[in-house]
């Protein structure tokens, strides 16, 4: 039984892959690209377990990619004391704002469900989109279903599929790891060889 899930679930994950929108992942990876080379910064959001992907993938953009990038989920003193004196629902676009968020900037949203001020789901996200509109940043997101705010206010949003509804967040959460070492390592973005791809010995 547990070897037939293995099947299933790895099956699930290819065809959602199979599914994806190239155009759209060129988009975003020229998108990145232009606001890396005009010297605008990169504020990768996201809460939960798109939290801990926004940590990791600053880590690759700004090693890999030589972009300035940044995760406000990684200040977890500042959140915690805006979310206590002014409500969880605006701490990124405080975040933003103390960070002097420019229209050279971007920012990037990983995300299930994209945010959706009206269900009350990840409102902190819709915030900081509406913030960044303001400001004129950029906006990017790798999201899931049909990509609430972040996919209406942006055209650069590559949408995972949501073809099984049973496990919509292992997929889009996992495939959203998929997608960002596929920007990092894509050649518009690129600047250095990560360590074992530069090792020439097969020995380890």
């Amino acid at each position: 039984m547990s070897e037939r899930f293995s099947e299933t679930f790895i099956a699930e994950a290819t065809a959602v892959l199979n599914q994806l929108d190239i155009a759209a992942i060129e988009g975003v990876a020229a998108g990145l690209a232009t606001v890396r080379d005009r010297g605008g910064r990169l504020f990768i959001l996201g809460v939960g377990g798109s939290a801990g992907h926004a940590s990791h993938a600053v880590n690759d953009f700004r090693k890999i990619c030589g972009f300035e990038a940044y995760a406000p989920t990684d200040n977890v003193s500042e959140l915690t004391a805006r979310a206590n004196d002014e409500g969880w629902e605006t701490i990124f676009a405080g975040w933003l704002r103390g960070s002097r968020l420019s229209n050279r900037d971007a920012i990037l949203i990983f995300s299930v469900g994209g945010g959706d001020a009206k269900a009350g789901i990840s409102v902190n996200l819709v915030r900081a989109i509406e913030f960044a509109e303001e400001i004129g940043a950029s906006i990017f997101g790798i999201v899931g279903r049909d990509g609430g705010y972040t996919a209406r206010a942006t055209k650069e949003v590559i949408i995972i599929p949501p073809l099984y509804g049973a496990r919509v967040t292992p997929h889009t959460e996992g495939l959203c790891a998929v997608i960002w070492h596929l920007l990092v390592s894509h050649p518009l973005l690129a600047t250095s060889t990560t360590k074992w791809e530069s090792t020439t010995t097969t020995e380890f």
